[in-house]
């Protein structure tokens, strides 16, 4: 990996996977809507390693901003969407329902089928350089968690659409391969400090396990093992069982 792109780098993995290829030597271009944090990454590793652009994923605008980003870093190896609004909602607020679906849903779909587009006209990709195209979703898409809807249908919805465009790129013979990134509880700012959360792993942990899949090209990419066991085990349950287990909160 020469180049690569992460939406969402303002914080969380987005954040830490770019300080890491930055600090590989990768030539990176950082996104997001907080530009003094872009700035900061880049006062880091210096304007020749980071490039920044400040993005609303949620706003027609992003396209335009991704196209400049490209401009600027030359065209990615990998194009990483990690930017995501994650809360729980027993009160279901209407805002925080709707700004989830327009950034986890909306602003992933807007972004990652641009970028398709664009890989399907360049001649910088083919059948042995194809541009990789990985999404942070979760394991909480895995079933409809109660205290979160939005939040575990957009994820949900991510996943399923990255095995749409898989199946898509072959349908088309366009040269993209796809990464699902499923993260368990990982400690960002993403997660209620007040709240315990089972098998926390430390941003940096998660960003080895993350960079590791990516490297090997995995089509999914779950970790640890205990969250491997984890999801199988929720994929067992029928749905008028886990429909029924109130007690799960986090």
């Amino acid at each position: 990996m020469k180049r690569a792109i992460i939406i969402g780098a303002t914080s969380g993995l987005g954040r830490e996977v770019a300080r890491t290829l930055a600090k590989q030597g990768v030539i990176v271009g950082i996104a997001g809507r907080r530009v003094e944090r872009l700035k900061e990454l880049q006062q880091e590793f210096g304007q020749e390693r980071v490039h920044i652009a400040e993005m609303d994923v949620t706003t027609q605008e992003a396209t335009d901003q991704l196209d400049s980003l490209i401009a600027k870093v030359g065209n990615p190896d990998l194009l990483l969407y990690a930017s995501g609004i994650g809360k729980q909602n027993p009160e279901l607020n209407p805002e925080i329902e709707l700004n989830t679906v327009a950034t986890n849903s909306m602003g992933m779909v807007r972004l990652v089928a641009h970028f398709l587009r664009y890989v399907k006209q360049s001649a910088s990709y083919d059948a042995k350089h194809k541009a990789h195209i990985a999404v942070i979703t979760s394991v909480a898409g895995t079933k409809g968690m109660g205290s979160a809807p939005a939040y575990s249908a957009t994820k949900s919805m991510q996943s399923t659409y990255l095995s749409a465009l898989a199946q898509y790129v072959r349908m088309y013979d366009i040269p993209a391969l796809f990464s699902d990134i499923r993260p368990g509880f990982v400690a960002t700012e993403i997660l209620n400090p007040e709240k315990h959360y089972p098998m926390l792993m430390t941003p940096a942990e998660a960003t080895r396990h993350i960079l590791k899949g990516l490297k090997r090209k995995k089509r999914v990419i779950i970790f640890d093992w205990k969250f491997k066991l984890l999801v199988l085990f929720w994929r067992l349950i029928p749905r008028c069982i886990w429909e029924r287990m109130t007690f799960i909160k986090n």
